[in-house]
């Protein structure tokens, strides 16, 4: 291959389904996750912190479950549902999630640099826990870094999402709003 792009001779075709979406892109085998997001597809909303995982900036959704899109290479995504925070929002009329709305109501952003983070791990984690108490939220948040808001609005926006959704829930049946 040409190298046009600074990518070298290894690079491979990927395809990587990406909220909904196919999209196939020319690679290093070792670029990461993120980059791929942000360079590649434009997808701007995933954050780069630390490139060593421990922010939590560019967490994403990987078949549903959390994943730190830094410590991720873009190859071994291939064949997953990536899913970015670019999807919570309805992508027509720009109308925010429930969650993103809790986040608003509730101020459990300020700067907004690890917002997109956190609201990707409680997408994930509200899928997989419903029912989960409040403990269980400020245990799960604090694998993010935040260095404004001191973390309880962030717990309390999570947590008013998941109650609103459990009361609009028919009992025995899932449903993802908090409106």
């Amino acid at each position: 291959m040409n190298d046009t792009t600074g990518l070298g001779d290894d690079v491979q075709l990927i395809t990587l389904d990406v909220n909904g979406s196919p999209y196939e892109v020319i690679t290093a085998p070792r670029r990461t996750l993120v980059d791929v997001l942000r360079h590649d597809l434009r997808l701007t909303g995933t954050h780069v912190g630390c490139e060593h995982g421990i922010c939590g900036a560019c967490t994403v959704l990987v078949d549903g479950l959390p994943v730190r899109a830094c410590l991720m290479f873009a190859a071994q995504a291939e064949g997953a549902r990536i899913t970015t925070v670019e999807s919570l929002a309805d992508s027509r009329t720009g109308e925010l999630s429930d969650l993103q709305r809790a986040f608003t109501a509730h101020h459990g952003l300020q700067c907004g640099f690890c917002t997109p983070g956190f609201l990707m791990l409680a997408q994930g984690f509200l899928a997989e826990r419903p029912e989960a108490a409040k403990e269980e939220i400020r245990e799960v948040v604090a694998a993010n870094l935040c260095r404004c808001t001191g973390y309880q609005t962030i717990v309390e926006a999570i947590d008013a999402c998941a109650t609103a959704r459990r009361s609009q829930r028919p009992v025995g049946a899932e449903e993802d709003s908090c409106d």
